[in-house]
């Protein structure tokens, strides 16, 4: 028989933590506060929102917050919702997929809602157009926006006597400009397939028909017809990166960007906190993109980076309505924009950062429009199609390739603007 040992003492502690972590468990279960889940997607935002709904708590000592931020949010939030395990308050960035679950009815309807007092009404028409649960619904809450056009090196272009282009023969003759004098025009960052979806949403606002998405799904035009000049535009435009693209992702750009070794990145605000991380010694301008050869056509892409948004069928809706509007407060939305170099949905607020300057007027002056990549969904591949398109040079493929993925894809369902349209 061997003989009885005694745990070793690590074994001990360990049991001994498990046993205090389980009793703190215990305790808040059982303190007799409310409990509101908060789902929060944006990652470089984390430490922010979570001394948020600490502030909450300080403010409000019924409710517990708590805050989960997964590492993969779209798949996390998925996968909660196919076990209906709907989270009370959800941060989303307004795109494709917000207006997915929109359309299936999983957030709350808002109309009338004193949480959307003062909010620019431009940014809730970019949330409609991107789908809700009924005619007229309001399900979200634009808590910030971004402005995409074009990043870009002032103190380059000041030494190269280069003008803030405002046609697009101006800008590809920028671009010649650098590149004849040995400077990178755009860095090309197709390693991250998505970076190409930037600069397609204002080529694609400004040169394709007004109702263009309206008609694509009610199945009355096409791609091949409605985004011809859009995909050569774009190809245009990556004609003068790097020689090697397609093995630089998001991160090499905008550290590269940072160094100036690029004149332009075609990115928008939402990559400014990134850069300015790589401590670059020159301004930072903005400036929207212009896709044709007038300048009053010219729009720029402002899309809501952050929207609020609220379970449907809730157990608390009287703490959750207490959060959300803890969230819509002026300072607490003019502190986060600052951070994040964001745009205030608010009306009367505004970002006076240096990197926004070139863009302000579009925002005040309501010539904005929202990105119309937004109007896809997971299950249409239009980054990795991009990706290929940009490599092969391919535009007629690309074009096929995009109307049949979409077309497959409404085949099975609809969604967004198609269920709105419905």
């Amino acid at each position: 028989m061997l003989p009885r040992r005694n745990p070793p003492r690590r074994v001990i502690t360990l049991l001994a933590v498990a046993l205090l972590l389980a009793a703190g468990l215990s305790a808040c279960a059982g303190d007799g506060r409310t409990t509101i889940t908060f789902f929060q997607f944006k990652g470089e935002a984390q430490e922010y929102f979570r001394t948020l709904a600490a502030r909450f708590e300080a403010q409000n000592p019924d409710v517990r917050v708590v805050v989960d931020n997964p590492a993969d949010p779209e798949t996390a939030l998925r996968t909660r919702l196919v076990k209906n395990d709907v989270p009370d308050v959800m941060t989303l960035n307004g795109n494709g997929t917000f207006g997915e679950f929109a359309s299936a009815r999983i957030f709350r309807d808002l109309t009338g809602d004193p949480v959307l007092e003062g909010v620019n009404r431009s940014y809730l028409d970019v949330i409609a157009t991107l789908g809700r649960g009924g005619p007229g619904e309001v399900n979200g809450v634009p808590f910030a926006a971004n402005a995409s056009g074009l990043l870009y090196n002032v103190d380059l272009f000041e030494e190269h006597g280069v003008a803030v282009p405002r046609t697009f023969s101006e800008l590809i003759a920028a671009a010649r400009t650098f590149r004849d004098a040995g400077v990178t025009p755009f860095y090309g960052m197709l390693a991250d397939s998505w970076t190409a979806q930037s600069p397609l949403a204002p080529l694609s606002a400004q040169l394709q028909p007004d109702d263009f998405f309206e008609q694509r799904f009610r199945d009355g035009t096409t791609f091949a017809r409605g985004w011809a000049s859009t995909a050569a535009q774009l190809a245009r435009l990556f004609e003068y990166t790097q020689p090697d693209p397609l093995s630089k992702g998001y991160e090499d750009g905008t550290a590269a960007f940072a160094r100036g070794e690029s004149a332009m990145l075609l990115l928008g605000s939402y990559a400014v906190p990134q850069i300015r991380f790589g401590k670059p010694d020159f301004t930072i301008g903005s400036m929207a993109l212009p896709a044709t050869e007038d300048p009053a056509r010219t729009t720029l892409v402002s899309g809501v980076d952050v929207v609020l948004a609220a379970s449907r069928q809730g157990d608390h809706p009287a703490e959750v309505d207490r959060f959300l509007r803890f969230l819509m407060r002026r300072p607490v939305m003019e502190e986060y924009c600052r951070a994040q170099v964001a745009v205030p949905t608010l009306e009367g607020l505004s970002n006076d950062d240096p990197a926004l300057a070139g863009v302000s007027e579009y925002i005040e002056s309501g010539r904005i429009v929202g990105f119309t990549d937004h109007q896809f969904i997971p299950a249409i591949p239009l980054g990795p199609l991009l990706q290929s398109f940009l490599i092969s040079g391919d535009e007629r493929a690309f074009l096929r390739d995009l109307d049949e993925d979409w077309d497959k894809v409404a085949a099975r369902r609809t969604w967004g603007l198609g269920a709105v349209i419905a």
